[in-house]
């Protein structure tokens, strides 16, 4: 009797504090969800690691260039309702832009700002850096949804110093780009403030993914009117990744493309957060394409490339303990030329490019 009553004086308080610490979200919540997070992703993990083979390989309907060819132009047409990619040129182009982020750098020229103007007024301001001496290629570097391609500004500027010209984006109403108040028919004035909220004026007559891939297309519009550089490459973070990937799979002008932490197929998107926000998921445009196949077409045709990072222990999304069983069955495809790789990066614990994966990156433009 007497034990019963010291283990019952023991638990009382125990049952007590778990109670705090859940009601009041204290100290060490954080480190309890973390280790179930942490055996959930390994469960996931496994059950990854057990697709078979020849699932994989069925979900690939590209099985040549003209296969690759025809599902590039199905993609076209459904995001921007035509047979070939937009024709526009910015509306506006300021030279010898001041920018009070990159001032006194050692190679730089000049900045040219671009002004792109969308449907539903949504903006894209993209900055074109020239250096002073010249590799003659062009870097198109894409940001992600934690704000203005601004926070990459020490990648930038290594960029323009070690000789490349660079395309610096924002994604839509992010950064210095705008988050327009427009009016829906059905809804009434909203103000476009996230990328789900574009998902409410989807139409057969609009495509919102348009909005994200467009500015990258009039930009190069106008880069292939007024400069004459050897090669265009593409990197791009999170959701930059993606934009990375979307428009390399349908603008062959961009002959090497780098996907940092940007996605994954969807029977590998075992955690929540690995979701996405709406361009990552519209059911239409994966009805056409899934991603196995934008990797393929990201990375097919002569002299093209593409190739996926992913982050081994990225805490956002997207991250992967090993190679992957799809690399294999894109890779085993000999019919047409196709050049896809993955690499994980295990060096670091954050949802970044790391210094070692842009060292990685210039020596492959380079080759």
């Amino acid at each position: 009797m007497k034990t019963f009553l010291i283990i019952l004086l023991l638990l009382i308080p125990v049952f007590g504090i778990g109670v705090y610490v859940g009601y009041y979200e204290t100290f060490p919540l954080d480190i309890v969800k973390s280790i179930k997070n942490s055996n959930t992703s390994n469960s996931n993990l496994k059950t990854i690691n057990d697709i078979p083979q020849n699932s994989i390989s069925e979900l690939i309907s590209i099985k040549s260039y003209n296969d690759a060819t025809l599902k590039r132009s199905q993609l076209i047409n459904y995001i921007w309702k035509s047979d070939s990619l937009p024709e526009d040129f910015p509306y506006k182009i300021e030279k010898n832009f001041v920018s009070t982020n990159f001032q006194n750098i050692e190679n730089l020229k000049y900045i040219e700002k671009i002004h792109i103007t969308q449907i539903l007024d949504v903006n894209s301001y993209p900055y074109l850096f020239i250096p002073i001496e010249s590799n003659n290629k062009l870097i198109i570097y894409h940001h992600g949804h934690d704000g203005d391609f601004t926070l990459a500004k020490n990648y930038i500027i290594s960029l323009i110093n070690d000789g490349f010209s660079v395309l610096a984006f924002s994604m839509p109403l992010t950064g210095n780009n705008n988050t327009p108040i427009v009016n829906h028919p059905n809804f009434g004035k909203l103000q476009l403030s996230y990328h789900d909220d574009l998902e409410l004026f989807a139409s057969n007559e609009f495509s919102p993914i348009k909005l994200f891939l467009e500015p990258i297309i009039i930009s190069l519009n106008y880069v292939d009117e007024n400069y004459d550089f050897e090669s265009y490459s593409m990197i791009g973070i999170s959701g930059g990744g993606w934009t990375t990937l979307l428009s390399a799979a349908i603008d062959e002008r961009i002959s090497k493309s780098y996907s940092v932490a940007g996605s994954l197929p969807f029977f590998m998107r075992t955690n929540l957060q690995d979701l996405g926000d709406f361009e990552q998921r519209d059911p239409s445009l994966y009805q056409i394409t899934n991603y196995l196949e934008l990797y393929i077409m990201a990375g097919s045709g002569q002299d093209r490339k593409h190739i996926q990072i992913l982050n081994k222990n990225d805490p956002c999304c997207f991250s992967v303990s090993s190679q992957p069983k799809y690399v294999d069955e894109i890779q085993k495809l000999q019919s047409l030329p196709l050049d896809f790789e993955l690499w994980i990066d295990e060096s670091h614990n954050e949802h970044k490019i790391s210094t070692n994966i842009k060292k990685m990156i210039q020596i492959s433009i380079e080759e």
